[in-house]
């Protein structure tokens, strides 16, 4: 077992991100008997990314612990299952309130994928990373272009539920914002030269409370809310 320095602020940052996602993982699964079954796959999907963004974060602790750096493929290795999984968490969250399209849901898992694999090609060094880094803002992007102007929007408009409604503003506020930290970074070690000597690990570890926590908890208390309003059944 390796013994960390009270002021390695680096593994720190990825214990608490351990705990935190551990604890997410395990209210929302305790949630889903919380909350109506239309709701029931969405708060289940959250707690799977939780869980992943866990195992993630322990393993790069190891290798923090024996290296004093992390490589960019302990990080998107969670990135690239729990990303895709919180986009099919909204997307099954708005189909609540009204018919989405399987076209839609098979276009943003696989651009979900892709943007995180992209990234990744550009970061080792496997692909040109200019053209990944524009690649994977591009896909971003479009996921964006989805939540604000896409069928997503348009049910969740249409369906008037107050609740559902706020939730989803929240939520997608989150995917905007917070993920925001993933270009960043990307841009960083692809073109500023950063190598992830423990910062940059600290920034994502801090970033996952908002990302992954708080992403999941918003979902299960707008699922809670939205089945125990009438005008949201």
């Amino acid at each position: 077992m390796a013994v960390f320095e009270t002021t390695d602020l680096t593994a720190a940052s990825y214990s608490a991100a351990i705990l935190g996602l551990a604890a997410t993982a395990i209210l929302l699964l305790m949630g889903t008997s919380w909350v109506g079954r239309v709701f029931k796959l969405a708060v289940a999907l959250c707690a799977l990314a939780a869980v992943a963004g866990a195992i993630a974060a322990y393993d790069a602790r190891a290798v923090w612990a024996s290296a004093g750096q992390v490589p960019v493929v302990y990080h998107y290795v969670g990135w690239i299952i729990s990303m895709p999984v919180q986009i099919m968490a909204l997307f099954f969250l708005a189909g609540s309130a009204g018919k989405l399209s399987a076209g839609l849901f098979w276009r943003l898992l696989i651009v979900t994928i892709l943007m995180v694999f992209v990234r990744y090609l550009g970061e080792a060094a496997m692909m040109n990373a200019t053209l990944a880094f524009l690649i994977g803002l591009v896909f971003w992007l479009y996921i964006l272009g989805e939540l604000f102007f896409g069928q997503m929007d348009e049910v969740v408009r249409k369906g008037q539920q107050d609740t559902l409604s706020k939730g989803y503003f929240w939520l997608r506020l989150i995917v905007t914002v917070g993920w925001a930290i993933y270009p960043l970074g990307n841009f960083l070690t692809s073109f500023a030269g950063l190598t992830d000597d423990g910062a940059l690990s600290v920034a994502y570890n801090v970033t996952d409370f908002l990302n992954r926590m708080a992403f999941g908890v918003a979902v299960l208390a707008t699922a809670i809310l939205a089945s125990e309003d009438p005008s949201d059944a």
